[in-house]
């Protein structure tokens, strides 16, 4: 199977621990070649020439690009093994509406904190904190958004947490007002397919940290 599934990412992206977090569920051997944003390889651009961005989840030397679309495509070709989306088409289209919001709202969100100062940032953080505590309602009292098995909406909402941990050092962002959230995350984060999927805190706050200082240079 190594041979069959490659996967072209960057470790501290988001984007990328998705679809690692979905081939672990999975329990999917593959290879993984970590990319160079500044000088992405000529793989990277032949597989994925229109956005020419990782994740590229490359299976039988056939590309598929976008993350939740990746998602999509292992649980539907590995659909044996821990299904990612409800069976049912109406829960399954739910769970479609809430990755779309996540990405929209969260990514949005973000990018306007760290992009902006005083009264900018934060209105950006606020709205954050708004979009967490919808997030929270959807949970309720469920263990994940899907129910009692980790699935589609929890992937991309836990790739960001480490994220939303960096926001915090950096940008007095206090995700810990939405404790229901973080107890949900905790929960992801004790899984193994989630913890060998995200990078060390460590690494996430060096990242974040070099691309504020490359954007306040710009």
């Amino acid at each position: 199977m190594a041979d069959e599934v490659v996967l072209l990412d960057f470790r501290p992206s988001p984007f990328g621990m998705r679809v690692r977090i979905a081939l672990a569920e999975k329990g999917i051997k593959y290879e993984y070649r970590e990319e160079d944003l500044k000088n992405k390889s000529p793989l990277l651009l032949q597989m994925n020439p229109v956005h020419k961005k990782i994740p590229v989840l490359i299976h039988e030397g056939k590309p598929i690009c976008e993350s939740l679309i990746a998602v999509q495509y292992i649980d539907e070709v590995w659909n044996d093994t821990n299904p990612l989306l409800p069976s049912d088409p109406y829960q399954r289209a739910q769970a479609r509406f809430w990755a779309d919001y996540v990405d929209k709202k969260i990514y949005d969100n973000f990018s306007k904190i760290s992009a902006s100062k005083g009264e900018e940032k934060e209105a950006a953080k606020k709205e954050l904190i708004q979009v967490l505590k919808l997030l929270e309602e959807e949970l309720g009292d469920k263990s994940y958004f899907g129910g009692h098995n980790f699935g589609f909406v929890d992937i991309p909402v836990v790739s960001y947490y480490p994220w939303f941990k960096a926001l915090e050092t950096f940008d007095s962002l206090n995700v810990g007002e939405c404790s229901k959230f973080t107890a949900w995350a905790k929960r992801c984060l004790q899984k193994e397919s989630v913890a060998k999927s995200i990078p060390d805190q460590r690494v996430i706050n060096e990242l974040f940290v070099e691309l504020r200082k490359n954007s306040s240079t710009e």
